[in-house]
Parts: C-alpha cells; structure tokens; sequence
C-alpha cells in the first residue's frame, strides 16, 4: 500500500506542478490529466487515485507547501471526470478527545451486534438502531435512503451515506445528510460541500443540517453539526455517545444528565 500510494503522490505532485502558478486559488485538472501523467509512471489501476487524497490521506508535501498560511488545499469535482486543486480553511473534521462522552442504552439488534463489521454502513445501522440522529438534532427523524447516488449540477455524480428527514414540534421539516467515516478515512469538507449542494437542489423547501459520524475507540461514536459559513466548513455541534448496557447506566449518570447544560442544534 505504501508504494501504491507513493505513486498515487507523485500523479497528483506532477499535475499539480504543471497546472499550478504562484497566486492561484484554483488547479482544475481532468481525468485525462491524470491517465496521461499515470502512464509515464506506470499506474494502471487509477479507480481510487483521487479518492485516496479526497478521504484517506494527505495531499504530497509539496502542494501542502504551496499553500498560504491557514489554509490547506482539497480536491473538489467540477463535473463528470473534471477536478480542481482549492483553497480551503479546512479540509479534515476529527472528533475532540477531550469531549464530555454520554451513556446511551444499546439498542442495538443482538445479531446485528454479533454479525457487524467494522464498515459504514455497520456504524449507519448503528446509528440508526440507537435513535442517534434525533438524539443529536432533537427532530424526530426518519431514514429515508442510504447510499443515494445522485448526480449535481457542477458537481457530477456523488454519493451520500445516508439521509434522514425529520419534523420537529413547530411542523418545520428537515433534511439530514449523514456522512460516516470508519478506520483511517477522514471526515473531509468536500463531502459535505456537496451533500449541501445536493439537498439545495433536490430539497429546496427542507432545512439542510448536515452530520457526519466518526467511529471513536471503545463503541463510542461522534456526531458533528456541520455549517458553511463565510469562511467554510464548521463544526457548529460536537457530541460522543458510548453504547452501553442498561445495567451500566448509574444514579451518578442520571444526575450528570438532568443538570446538563446542552446548545440545542434546532
């Protein structure tokens, strides 16, 4: 793996370098940018090049270098096989260690526990079983479909994990896309980019509030509320929740639990 993507580096180094000039905020590059600089070095299998460095690992030290302080470099799509370099804040959302966790009974299906992988959508049914996105949000939410495909304006095709619309005690409805992330993939800004994008065009009467879950160690799970405001991508709401049994729940949790004080996300 590490001499696969030492190579995946030097495709993505090469076009950079070609394309790139002092002053720009922008690198747009083509899928035919990258099977021309893969031939030369001798890259067949090209499927998950630009996925690689959108979700699992870092840009090549040498286009980190190249951007200004603060800011950090992504890829984002442009269409169908069209792709750009960009500034961004921002490009990874990892959960804070030092959060406050909180208990949740596990509702889990035994054999669903006993039978789960350690995957996405072993951690959506996770979420879903547990009642944590209504939890989180404090909107009575329901699945509505996981892994929609779906294909965006200036976008192209992309895929959300899962997505859950909800009603709270006003009548208002939402929309919730949820992005899970397991192992060494990494939250990233693009995927919610186009989540936002995707319910602006799909479900424009629905209030979009994007979530993304991250398995922690030890059956803990993070949440986060994410926003886009003036400078991007923020984590406007973090919670972890650890699955327990009921008999771990003690009279010191309940009183923690009543005396919280909580910043609703609605």
């Amino acid at each position: 793996m590490a001499k696969k993507m030492n190579k995946y580096s030097q495709v993505m180094e090469m076009i950079f370098k070609e394309k790139h000039s002092s002053r720009m905020k922008e690198v747009p590059f083509t899928r035919e940018d990258i099977e021309r600089t893969a031939l030369k070095i001798g890259i067949k299998n090209l499927g998950d090049v630009v996925y690689s460095f959108r979700y699992r690992t870092d840009l090549p030290e040498y286009i980190r270098s190249k951007a200004p302080e603060g800011m950090e470099w992504v890829i984002r799509p442009l269409g169908k096989s069209l792709y750009k370099f960009s500034l961004a804040t921002a490009s990874r959302i990892v959960p804070n260690a030092l959060l406050v966790e909180t208990k949740i009974p596990n509702a889990t299906p035994g054999i669903i526990s006993q039978h789960a992988l350690t995957d996405e959508q072993s951690l959506l049914a996770i979420v879903r079983y547990n009642r944590l996105i209504d939890i989180f949000s404090g909107v009575t939410c329901y699945s509505m479909q996981n892994h929609l495909r779906t294909t965006v304006k200036d976008i192209g095709q992309m895929e959300v994990d899962e997505l859950y619309v909800g009603v709270d005690q006003r009548g208002a409805q939402y929309v919730f896309p949820v992005q899970a992330k397991v192992g060494n993939d990494k939250l990233g800004v693009v995927q919610i980019e186009q989540d936002v994008a995707m319910c602006a065009e799909k479900f424009p009467t629905l209030i979009c509030k994007p979530i993304a879950a991250q398995f922690m160690d030890d059956n803990v799970i993070a949440l986060f509320a994410i926003e886009i405001g003036s400078k991007g991508i923020a984590v406007s709401m973090e919670s972890h929740y650890r699955l327990v049994s009921p008999d771990e729940m003690t009279e010191a949790d309940f009183k923690s639990y009543r005396t919280r004080k909580l910043t609703p996300l609605i």
